[in-house]
């Protein structure tokens, strides 16, 4: 694969290592890359640019020359940049080699994660001293089939979890991580979807309460199997066992009146939850439990006159800011204590001229500075919030295009500068409000129309 610049940008072959360097600080992202491909440019300044421009040091004609002048040399490079150029489909075998000896794990990654990895070289990773690498070759599909026996017996329990995840792993490799001595890897296995029943039954009695919680997500346990999980005497277990895809009704009035919020949380979460119960649900005094509505998309508006009544700021600024929210949610959130809340409903495109009328009037300045910057507050409204006691809300609507042309000449007379100037960036002023502006008291009133 190759790599050019958007924009060719010649440099001349002459340029010293010092302009080159100064070049190196432009903006102009092509000129970075032309320094990183001119032959003059030292290697440590192609060190410095290799990070984002890898592909442009890969093209530069004097890296070979450099590499035999400089043994060594991407050892002596930041394992980011090497890195870089190690990942590239076209990356040299030496600069392969290097990032294998580089002493920063990221190049040796880079080379893990390549398409193109040798037999011998996934052997010699599958054998390395570092966990991580073993652990790339775990999860690569083309992995040898012994190579998988082998990690399969990793000392590491990341390994092995690699090794427990892949869709191609024999049964005899299931069974024996099934029973693994740590629990991570016990319960990846436990989610894997060709998983025996023995081993599913085995997995269900297990002494790790997050192994059985795994064991209670699935979806294809026999029925005494999910009776027992979901009575679980464990809130994790009971809770997955909630995240089925078909749950009798009997579970569902059971986890609504379960003592753990998160069980009620799971319950909350479900598809095609009842009404009656998503309503009580949202009245739920536990923080968890009603947060887990708030990714719902089919609240009622019990649910979310519900959900306006919590104590957490958080939750409220989330039914503010979500959409088609009927109106007597809308009036609701109007009365919200928080002002934060309240502003958030000024950008609302379905707001009401009454409604967006009355944050024109909030006792807070923010609110109704919001209210300003709304895309079509009306004439009545910018005329008032024009006139506004204060300056932040005067500054917001001076600057707002609807602004009335009579609002517009008042506010050129504003006393305070900073709502002259705001005004001043407009570029629709008539002719008698720029004439006020161009011998206005402040410099940058008058520079900012010209004058």
């Amino acid at each position: 694969m190759t790599h050019s610049s958007p924009v060719s940008v010649p440099l001349p072959s002459d340029l010293t290592a010092d302009a080159l360097a100064r070049l190196s600080q432009s903006v102009d992202v092509s000129v970075r890359e032309a320094v990183a491909r001119h032959p003059n440019a030292p290697g440590d300044l192609l060190n410095l640019l290799g990070e984002h421009h890898p592909h442009a040091v890969l093209a530069n004609p004097a890296l070979t020359l450099l590499r035999l002048a400089q043994p060594g040399l991407l050892g002596g490079w930041s394992g980011e940049t090497v890195a870089r150029l190690a990942g590239l489909p076209d990356a040299p075998a030496w600069v392969q080699d290097a990032a294998l000896r580089h002493e920063s794990l990221l190049p040796r990654l880079a080379v893990a994660d390549r398409a193109d990895l040798t037999e011998q070289r996934m052997r010699n990773l599958a054998c390395n001293a570092q966990w991580q690498l073993r652990e790339a070759m775990a999860k690569r599909r083309d992995l040898l089939p012994e190579l998988v026996e082998m990690l399969a017996a990793d000392d590491d329990y990341d390994v092995r979890k690699a090794v427990a995840a892949r869709e191609d792993l024999p049964g005899a490799a299931v069974e024996r991580l099934a029973a693994d001595a740590h629990a991570f890897v016990r319960a990846v296995v436990a989610r894997r979807l060709d998983l025996p029943l023995a081993q599913m039954l085995a997995l269900a009695t297990d002494d790790d309460y997050d192994v059985q919680a795994s064991v209670a997500r699935r979806h294809d346990l026999p029925r005494a199997l999910r009776e027992s999980l979901a009575a679980s005497d464990h809130p994790a277990v009971r809770a997955a066992a909630m995240q089925a895809w078909q749950v009798p009704d009997a579970w569902l009035e059971r986890a609504e009146q379960d003592a753990d919020p998160e069980v009620r949380a799971a319950l909350a979460r479900r598809p095609a939850l009842p009404v009656p119960v998503m309503e009580r649900l949202a009245r739920d005094p536990a923080d968890t439990v009603r947060r887990a509505l708030l990714d719902r998309d089919d609240l009622t508006v019990d649910a979310l006159l519900a959900l306006l009544a919590s104590p957490e700021q958080d939750v409220r600024l989330h039914v503010a800011s979500a959409a088609d929210l009927p109106g007597a949610v809308l009036d609701a959130l109007l009365l919200d204590p928080d002002a934060t809340v309240r502003t958030v409903l000024c950008v609302r495109p379905d707001l009401s001229a009454e409604q967006l009328g009355r944050l024109s009037l909030d006792a807070s300045a923010e609110v109704r500075r919001g209210a300003a910057l709304a895309e079509h507050p009306g004439e009545t409204v910018l005329k008032r919030l024009s006139v506004d006691a204060h300056s932040g809300v005067r500054r917001a609507a001076a600057t707002h295009p609807d602004l009335p042309a009579g609002a517009a000449r008042a506010l050129a007379r504003d006393p305070d500068a900073g709502v002259r100037l705001a005004l001043a960036t407009r570029g629709d002023l008539q002719p008698d409000v720029l004439d006020v502006l161009r011998r206005d008291p402040d410099g940058h009133v008058r520079a900012e129309v010209g004058a």
